[in-house]
């Protein structure tokens, strides 16, 4: 018993944030703007973590960790119950097909504007462009336990990605309606073209809602659609990252479980096998243990670190966020 008792202080504090979090959400009525409880859970534990620096390193420092690693695991796995079979038939193969095409191209740009033309190490760019490409800061957590044992700076540059993400998302709720307004509706399909460029999902219900009709809707099956697409991503980035540590074939391919308990459990929920009111309290406990890990992050996260990486980050989000929306743009017209 002495490791888990070693780990309820840390535990105790990110689990009480993560409450915060989500009542704050739930009760005050901010995730109508795109706030999500994530985003709240990392900020609330990076003020705590900056005004006490020592929490980080004392008592807490077991449960923070295993937040860091179990929990969001955990709750990257549970996340599946929010996705179904039926929610991607909605959309057809055209809106699949789009969204498959904006994940390959935000990852394949975020590494060449990245890598090559700003010169970033490769975890900080993996992570900002999994959280442009597929769902935000989930897709930035779910990435994170890839690159921690080979990095062990990788929580601080999870943050500055997610940051990121927190700031270009927010312009999009900004700018998406301004879009729609310019356009009109008769090019493409706005809801798909929501879903298949706007980084969170509540970010994509907050544009949804204030546009209103077909294109809530679509947007946001369009956006499940591309949390979907974190599995297969993890699974060739875990491939990937074993040939360029020069391991070849000697070393076994690091498959994500909890990625494949993702898919099993969007699996189960197509079915409709289980109760509804389980599949809510499944939603609920996934959302809380992301929460959770989001705190902890928040909590490691120095300020002092973040200015050591510089304005690129903040250039590459920039850098995607044109990409998604002009690429994106006219992948959907083309697609129409």
């Amino acid at each position: 018993m002495r490791d888990p008792l070693r780990m309820w202080p840390g535990l105790a504090l990110v689990s009480l944030i993560a409450a915060t979090s989500y009542g704050l959400i739930r009760m005050t009525g901010i995730g109508s703007y795109g706030v999500s409880a994530l985003t709240l859970a990392i900020l609330i534990g990076a003020v705590l973590g900056n005004l006490k620096p020592a929490i980080a390193g004392g008592r807490c420092q077991p449960g923070l960790a295993f937040a860091q690693k179990r929990l969001l695991r955990a709750g990257v796995a549970l996340y599946g119950f929010n996705l179904s079979v039926q929610q991607i038939a909605q959309v057809g193969s055209a809106g699949i097909a789009i969204d498959v095409a904006m994940v390959v191209l935000t990852l394949a740009v975020g590494w060449w504007f990245g890598r090559h033309v700003l010169g970033m190490d490769r975890e900080t760019v993996l992570l900002a462009s999994a959280g442009s490409a597929i769902c935000g800061a989930a897709a930035v957590m779910a990435t994170l336990p890839m690159l921690q044992a080979r990095d062990p700076h990788a929580a601080e540059k999870g943050t500055v990605a997610v940051a990121t993400v927190v700031l270009f998302g927010t312009l999009a709720m900004l700018l998406y309606p301004l879009i729609y307004a310019w356009l009109g509706a008769g090019h493409f399909d706005f809801g798909i073209f929501v879903g298949s460029t706007v980084h969170e999902v509540a970010q994509v219900v907050a544009i949804g809602s204030t546009i209103g009709g077909d294109v809530a809707g679509n947007a946001v099956i369009a956006k499940m659609i591309r949390v979907m697409l974190l599995v297969p991503f993890l699974l060739l980035l875990g491939l990937s990252l074993r040939r360029a540590d020069g391991q070849g074939r000697s070393a076994p391919l690091p498959i994500p479980w909890f990625a494949l308990v993702f898919v099993a459990m969007a699996g189960v929920n197509s079915l409709q096998i289980l109760p509804p009111a389980l599949v809510d309290a499944l939603r609920l406990i996934g959302m809380l243990l992301l929460t959770a890990a989001m705190a902890s992050l928040g909590i490691d996260t120095r300020l002092s670190r973040m200015r050591q990486a510089g304005p690129r980050p903040l250039i590459l989000g920039a850098g995607l966020f044109v990409h998604l929306i002009v690429i994106g743009g006219l992948v959907n017209w083309l697609a129409a």
